[in-house]
């Protein structure tokens, strides 16, 4: 869908080169990395990511950022089920705990939303191996961004 807009460079002051088709959708970066929304509402999602060889580190495992990247949107996506469209949001505290190592195959990654208040939200991924093994956990926290006032 975003291919074609891949090495566009975003600039200052200029509008994005894309528009996301629905408020629950995958942005360019999630879409080049593989991930699939499966399921997102109630405050939870389903994510998952096929393994491909561009996000091997140097003994052939998963990068981390890349876990840290599925863990992440996985969360965002928890929290859009949540709050009304258009919302602004962003991550300002994260956590993420290594169990074991992604060797191959797709991962699935398990959001809940843990808790919530007028501006801050907090919650928790679960990432899972292809063969089932819970690979890492990751805790974040999320700010809503205040209403900009009209003078």
């Amino acid at each position: 869908m975003y291919e074609n807009i891949y090495d566009t460079p975003v600039v200052q002051g200029a509008e994005l080169p894309f528009q996301l088709p629905a408020w629950i959708a995958a942005a360019p970066f999630e879409e080049f990395l593989g991930m699939c929304i499966e399921e997102a509402q109630d405050g939870r999602a389903v994510l998952t990511m096929p393994f491909k060889a561009a996000l091997c580190q140097g003994k052939g495992l998963m990068h981390g950022g890349a876990v840290v990247s599925l863990a992440d949107t996985a969360l965002a996506m928890a929290i859009k089920s949540l709050l009304p469209e258009g919302t602004d949001f962003v991550t300002t505290r994260l956590d993420l705990t290594f169990h074991a190592p992604v060797c191959w195959g797709a991962v699935r990654a398990e959001a809940q939303v843990v808790s919530q208040d007028d501006r801050t939200i907090e919650g928790v991924t679960e990432i899972i191996t292809a063969e089932g093994t819970k690979a890492a956990t990751f805790t974040a926290t999320f700010k809503i961004r205040r209403p900009r006032s009209i003078s």
